[in-house]
C-alpha cells in the first residue's frame, strides 16, 4: 500500500503516529504527521513528527540524539493512524521527561465493574 492512500483529512490533515519498539514492543510515545512529516521519515528512516505547537517539522532525537529508527509501519483499517516501529538510537530515552517511553504516569481505576476485568 502506498502512504498516498492514507486519510489525512479525518483529524485535520494529521495522523496519529504510534511509536513502538521493535525489539520489546513496549508503547514508547504519540506523535502526529502530516503528509511532509511522514514523507521525511520515509526518505530518512528516522521518524518525523509535525510540532503543533511550534507548527514545524522535528525529527525524534534532533536535539537528544535519542534518534527513532524506523524498522517497518503499518496502518490500522481506517488508513486514519499509524503503528511505527522503531528502534532508538543513543540512550534510549525517547521521552523528553529522560524516560524510555512517554508512558509512565498511572491513572487510578475508580470504577467497580474496571476492579474485577479480566485483561
Amino acid at each position: 500500500m502506498s502512504y498516498l492512500d492514507l486519510d489525512f483529512e479525518k483529524h485535520h490533515r494529521l495522523i496519529p503516529a504510534v511509536l513502538q519498539d521493535a525489539d520489546s514492543d513496549a508503547v514508547l510515545m504519540v506523535g502526529f504527521m502530516n503528509r511532509s512529516a511522514l514523507e521525511k521519515t520515509l526518505r530518512t528512516g528516522r521518524v518525523t513528527f509535525l510540532s503543533r505547537t511550534r507548527e514545524r517539522l522535528w525529527t525524534k532525537g534532533e536535539t537528544s540524539g535519542n534518534f527513532a529508527v524506523v524498522t517497518s509501519i503499518t496502518t490500522d483499517c481506517d488508513r486514519d493512524a499509524l503503528l511505527v516501529r522503531v528502534r532508538v538510537l543513543g540512550d534510549g530515552s525517547i521521552c523528553h521527561n529522560g524516560t524510555a517511553s512517554c508512558f509512565t504516569e498511572s491513572i487510578e481505576l475508580q470504577s467497580a465493574e474496571t476492579q474485577g476485568a479480566r485483561p
